[in-house]
């Protein structure tokens, strides 16, 4: 958190800096006691400290930086160092005394002017290309450090894309347009780094795979998911093939991965889809995109660091009579997100050069979501968000052997479904329940997207 000040008032009225150092102080205990780690700095005045303050930042790994005027700052002093950091810019708006009415004491003007410090800040921000949030509010008889603390989770969002690697076994389907994004320009826009699974790493991991590993993952399976109808070679094949994919995840330290089911085969060593290693992953925090789709792999994996509760998805179907859609997979889902115990299923597989793998099925559970996309545009990139509600299934569902889930959108299904389609939304997304939308608008300001809301307001 940077502190900001005057040297003037140090040079003139030296006394008054200790009560506003104890203010920076209080402040930073506040957000801390909301669970954030505070890094402090000095009071900073002069170009010169601002610039070590910032670069001091960086070294520690923060996140972002909060700013907080003791009192008036010129602009020209701190904005170069923070126009120049690549960290999200939040100015925390607020001063010590709850009232300045008529009968304050005068002497408390020097002790609660720091807003017009902050204007100075925003212009200078602004006519610079820097992008900020801002908090504005008592600190004390407001949700203002709340919203601040909030912001903070998105700039981790942020963070956890921008430095994000990713696992890709074999190449994106082809003909697919809408989320693809060549490896170089997810280095370009992310700092993505790109991790590809190939057939002498799988040999080595299948190779070293234990007697020990194989049960004790077997028998967890047994209790976390109700096998139906599987051979057991079917299952043993794909419980060979999570085990590598996982191992190799960890290996490679991996944020997200993806796979497209037509590069599985056994020329790569992997003699099913590993449906359960995505399913599995995506669990742990994993982000997962279908079909080589590292971008939306990618935002899984920042939504997650966030809000756990999130999963890969499809818009499949519309339910026109009923005004809701229909959301899919082949066989991946954050199988923590279901109602009741996934089933084990085997699949009819024919697509490649692969044996029928087994696969997780279930029913996202109700409850309110936020559906989450980022599609790549002419000029950058758009990050669409929509609140909208899963429903719970009333009698018979035919679809048990599906990953499946009915939403209701925020808008009449035609609009919903133009509005999203008109915005450039593409078929791949992410849903996460408990996500704040104005928490996610935040992060996507931060990665300098275009962000938009349908049928909702940040």
């Amino acid at each position: 958190m940077l502190p900001l000040y005057l040297k003037l008032y140090d040079d003139g009225m030296p006394q008054v800096r200790a009560r506003l150092e104890s203010f920076y102080a209080q402040i930073a205990a506040r957000l801390e006691a909301r669970g954030l780690e505070v890094l402090r700095s000095p009071v900073c005045r002069v170009q010169t400290e601002f610039q070590a303050a910032v670069r001091g930042f960086e070294r520690q790994g923060a996140e972002a930086i909060v700013t907080l005027h003791l009192a008036y700052s010129p602009s020209l002093e701190s904005a170069g160092a923070l126009v120049s950091s690549p960290l999200p810019v939040i100015l925390c708006d607020t001063t010590p005394t709850w009232s300045y009415g008529p009968q304050a004491d005068p002497d408390e003007l020097m002790y609660n002017h720091g807003i017009h410090g902050v204007q100075d800040l925003a212009n200078l921000l602004l006519r610079r290309g820097k992008p900020f949030e801002l908090e504005v509010g008592h600190w004390e008889s407001s949700d203002l450090l709340d919203r601040v603390a909030a912001h903070a989770v998105a700039a981790h969002m942020a963070h956890l894309l921008r430095h994000a690697r990713a696992g890709l076994i074999g190449e994106a389907f082809r003909g697919m347009g809408d989320f693809y994004v060549p490896l170089t320009g997810l280095k370009r826009d992310f700092g993505m780094t790109v991790r590809r699974l190939t057939a002498s790493t799988v040999r080595r991991l299948a190779a070293g795979l234990s007697k020990q590993e194989t049960d004790r993952e077997r028998e967890q399976d047994r209790e976390r998911f109700e096998f139906r109808e599987v051979k057991p070679e079917a299952y043993e094949r794909s419980l060979r093939a999570s085990l590598v994919v996982e191992k190799w995840a960890a290996e490679e330290r991996l944020d997200a991965f993806s796979f497209n089911f037509l590069s599985i085969g056994r020329a790569l060593g992997l003699d099913t889809v590993p449906f359960l290693a995505a399913s599995k992953l995506l669990a742990r925090g994993v982000g997962y995109g279908g079909e080589g789709d590292l971008l939306t792999a990618g935002l899984v994996a920042a939504l997650a660091g966030a809000y756990p509760e999130t999963s890969f998805t499809e818009m499949f179907c519309p339910d026109w009579e009923h005004g809701t859609v229909y959301l899919s997979h082949m066989g991946e889902l954050n199988w923590r997100l279901v109602e009741g115990k996934p089933l084990l299923l085997e699949m009819d597989y024919r697509w490649s050069d692969a044996a029928n793998p087994v696969y997780l099925a279930g029913r996202f559970k109700p409850g309110d979501i936020l559906l989450v996309n980022l599609a790549p545009m002419a000029r950058g990139y758009r990050l669409i968000l929509a609140p909208a509600r899963m429903l719970e299934v009333q009698g018979e569902d035919r679809m048990e052997r599906s990953v499946r889930g009915w939403f209701r959108p925020p808008l009449p299904l035609p609009e919903f479904l133009a509005a999203y389609s008109r915005l450039g939304g593409t078929h791949h997304l992410a849903l996460s329940y408990g996500a704040s939308i104005e928490t996610v608008s935040a992060f996507g300001r931060m990665m300098d997207w275009d962000v938009r809301i349908i049928g909702g307001a940040a």
